[in-house]
């Protein structure tokens, strides 16, 4: 009756700090709607017109900074959002038949690749790797995603495996270097904060 109560959290003051779980939600819906903000702007490329985009720099940059398990989580987000009819699969296309065509195997590596790529960059104590361990995972991470999309296009095409990827590898090595050079320099700097508090 007479002893102190605490307060609820005032979230307003700003002293106030947003808790763990909290942290992990936000992270999650940002890297889905960065995922889905990076397709918009897709550009096709021949000879099947698969396109090229920004999403699988969103992609890595989700398992850098959110780890292995909310990374899968704002993935598969992501891909049940497409599914259900939201446009935010390449160009604003959405919906099963974009998981059932030449580009599905690509969408199941996003999800894929998170826990490849974190477990490359992290030592067993927690801490993070140095650079050559940031080049590698993210590297990887690109691997398991051209790993599963090269053979699920060349079956949806009925391609053979070198005409596969020369529509779906080849065209995409620049845009691949560019943004893993990106993405380990964003990773190394956020990495360290982000390890500590989302992983």
């Amino acid at each position: 009756m007479g002893g102190a109560t605490n307060p609820a959290r005032d979230l307003t003051k700003p002293d106030a700090r947003v808790g763990p779980l909290e942290l992990r939600i936000l992270g999650m819906l940002l890297f889905t709607l960065l995922t889905s903000l990076s397709a918009l702007v897709a550009i096709p490329l021949p000879p099947d017109g698969i396109p090229m985009t920004l999403q699988t720099l969103a992609v890595v940059l989700a398992a850098l900074c959110l780890g292995p398990r909310v990374g899968m989580a704002s993935m598969g987000l992501y891909i049940a959002v497409g599914l259900i009819g939201a446009g935010v699969f390449a160009d604003g296309s959405a919906g099963i038949a974009v998981l059932a065509g030449q580009t599905g195997g690509y969408l199941i590596g996003f999800f894929l690749c998170q826990p490849v790529i974190t477990s490359i960059i992290r030592k067993r104590d927690g801490e993070m790797r140095g650079w050559g361990a940031m080049v590698l995972g993210v590297l990887a991470g690109h691997l398991v995603i051209f790993a599963l999309g090269i053979p699920w296009y060349a079956f949806v095409r009925d391609h053979a495996l070198a005409r596969a990827l020369e529509g779906g590898f080849y065209p995409f090595i620049p845009g691949l270097i560019l943004k893993t050079a990106l993405a380990v320099l964003i990773g190394r700097w956020a990495c360290p904060w982000a390890m500590k508090r989302l992983w």
